[in-house]
This record gives structure tokens, sequence and C-alpha cells, in this order.
């Protein structure tokens, strides 16, 4: 009789099949408590859903329970505000010290009778040198700046409503999930989109990309601007909180900054968000589907 070769793998699909089976004994009456039959295969099986198992459940306690704070990366948002008021009120103590030892100076020098130094001379006016100067626009002038104004306006519409070559191929995250309230218009100079959204809503980058820019003003509050790739720029502003720092390299849909209600052109908490593309303004409606 001829023996029957068989290949690796034929082996391999047999040793998986192979049937084994697991048994406890009893130490003392060598008599049998526990006995289990399993294969190869069933072994892999188990161990593969144990593992699917175990890691669902650690990513749900993360996602869904204050573990995720302890973890490096995730901030809390209510932290961040204390802080943030915290550092506010350490500026103006320091500001109120400072004034104090100001006080208290001028007041020990009354005390002690100390001389006060003269005051420097005041420098010598020069405007009447410029009172008959003619400051009137003349007819050069006039043309120049009614040209400007004309092709300003038209120049920037022409560019922002055509399809513009490097961003067919692109997709943009949406930075909150909100409605819209006031769209991007170029006679009212408002150069991005309105989306009001509830308080302390993660603000998140719309592309890949660099932060370039943080800060505050008294108009838009918060701001956070970042530079993507195709000379693409995103700006988000009123936020209450920004959670990165300038050079900070982000994510498409990593969390960037909280909506806010900061500046005085807010009413209430939203995000004005803002595309740039080769320095003009284009509109967010076009790219992004909000």
């Amino acid at each position: 009789m001829i023996d029957k070769k068989y290949t690796r793998w034929h082996k391999f699909k047999i040793g998986l099949k192979s049937k084994y089976r697991l048994v406890i004994l009893n130490d003392t009456t060598f008599g049998e408590s526990f006995s289990l039959r399993l294969t190869p295969l069933s072994l892999i099986i188990g161990i593969a859903a144990l593992t699917i198992v175990m890691t669902t459940l650690v990513i749900s306690l993360v996602a869904f329970t204050p573990l995720r704070e302890y973890i490096p990366g995730y901030g809390n948002v209510t932290e961040r505000k204390l802080i943030v008021n915290l550092s506010t009120k350490a500026d103006s103590l320091d500001q109120i010290l400072t004034a104090r030892d100001a006080y208290m100076n001028n007041l020990l020098n009354v005390l002690n009778e100390k001389i006060e130094p003269k005051p420097d001379k005041p420098k010598k006016d020069t405007t009447g040198k410029y009172k008959n100067a003619n400051t009137n626009p003349t007819k050069n002038d006039k043309e120049f700046r009614n040209d400007f104004e004309k092709n300003k306006q038209s120049s920037i519409a022409v560019i922002s409503n055509s399809k513009l070559n490097g961003l067919v191929d692109l997709i943009f995250f949406a930075p909150v999930k909100g409605l819209i309230t006031t769209s991007y218009n170029i006679s009212d100079e408002h150069y991005g989109t309105d989306l009001v959204t509830k308080a302390d809503e993660f603000i998140k980058s719309t592309l890949d990309g660099t932060v370039i820019f943080t800060g505050f003003s008294a108009q838009d509050g918060y701001v956070i601007q970042i530079q993507h790739s195709n000379n693409i720029t995103s700006i988000y502003k009123h936020c209450s909180d920004i959670l990165k720092p300038i050079g900070n390299r982000v994510k498409a849909g990593e969390a960037i900054a909280v909506v806010g209600n900061s500046g005085e052109k807010s009413k209430g908490p939203h995000l004005h968000f803002e595309l740039w593309y080769n320095g003009l303004p284009i509109n967010p409606q076009e790219v992004v589907a909000f």
C-alpha cells in the first residue's frame, strides 16, 4: 500500500482540527474533577473573541466614563475654564498690587518730605506748521479710490464663487454640528459661516494642518487659525477655550477648541467659521457639508 503524501498546509489544517482533552485531576484521589474537549482552532477562536470583548469594554470605558480624564491627552473643559479664570484673577491681583505699591511709595515720599522731581518740559507743538496744508483728495486720488473699491468687491466675488481646482479632491470635516444662522456674504463683509450649537461643544479641525495663531480680541473673542495644505487656512472665532497651542500638528476631526460666546460680535454660543484659499475668502458652505 502506497502512503499518501500530504502538503505542509494540509498537515497544518489537520493539526488545527485535531481534538485534545484538557483534564484536571484531584491531587489526592487522582479522580477527574474537570475535563474540556477542544481543538487548536477553537482555542484560537476563543482567544480572539475574548480579545475583541476586552478591547470593546476598554474603549467603552474610555469613551463614555470619566476614566478618560486620567489618560494623557484628554482634557477637562471645566478645569480648563477654572484655570483661565484663575489666571485672569492672578493678573488682576498683580496689577492691583503694583498700583498699591506705587501709592505707598508716593505716600512715604510725602511723609518724608521728599521733593518731587521737576516734570519734563513739554515737547514743542509743531502742528501749527501743517494747519494750512491742503488735505482734500485730488482728482486722481478720487478716481483711484473709486476704481479700487469696485475691483475689490468684484475680484473677491468671482474667485469665491468659482470652482477651485485645489479643493475638488479634498474632504472637509464639519467643525461642529449646529444650525446655520448667518451665511457667507461679501457685501456685508461677513467672510464666514455662523453655526449655533450648544455651549462647551468641541470644535474640530476641518483638515489636517498646523496651528499658526491663537489669541484674543475684543470683537472676535478667542480665535484659533490652522494652516492646511494647498494654501488653505481655516479660522475659528468666538471660542471659550483654546485646546491646541501654536505649532501643534492636528488631524482632521481632532478637537482644537470649545464653542463659546466670547467677543463683542457674539450674541450667544456659536462658532464663526472661515475658509481662506490663496489669501482670499471662500464660502465654507460650498465645500463643507454642515
